[in-house]
């Protein structure tokens, strides 16, 4: 692959941001754009797609005519936990509240690093979890479920 395309991380780059961009099209394809003046759900999710895409396409045009790096060997560690942080956070909420699901995720995520600051994580975790309750919660007044105990929900 490095005769043709002179900067084969930037190409496989640029098309995974082109299938990024064009499989959010597709999911939001029957929301309602709306217009400048009345803004529909898809406005915003449509046009971050399309600049997305626009991205990858420069990336994929520079990949022919600029050097850059080549492939490197990757390990699917990674990105298989940040997959389940993801995956807990989406059960954790809705099972546990915010309170419990934002640091398992963060937790979980940790595991996909071998570099990875145990009591640095753990401290960042929280501190970012009481961050986002306050933001989310209180500042932007989302009806997020802080903490979910059997029988009851606290909402602080």
């Amino acid at each position: 692959m490095r005769g043709f395309i002179r900067a084969p991380q930037n190409f496989l780059s640029g098309i995974a941001l082109i299938a990024l961009a064009a499989f959010a099209v597709w999911a939001i394809r029957n929301l309602s754009q709306g217009t400048l003046t009345s803004i529909g759900p898809a406005m915003l999710p449509r046009w971050v797609a399309v600049g997305v895409g626009l991205c990858g396409v420069i990336l994929v045009i520079a990949s022919f005519f600029e050097d850059g790096a080549p492939l490197e060997r990757w390990s699917v560690r990674g990105p298989l936990f940040v997959c389940l942080g993801m995956l807990a956070f989406a059960i954790g909420i809705g099972s546990f509240g915010f309170l419990v699901a934002a640091p398992l995720a963060m937790v979980i995520c940790g595991f996909g690093s071998n570099e990875v600051r145990w009591k640095e994580l753990l401290i960042f975790a929280l501190a970012l979890t009481a961050f986002c309750i306050g933001l989310f919660r209180y500042a932007l007044n989302q009806p997020i479920p802080v903490l979910i105990l059997p029988g009851f929900s606290i909402e602080i």
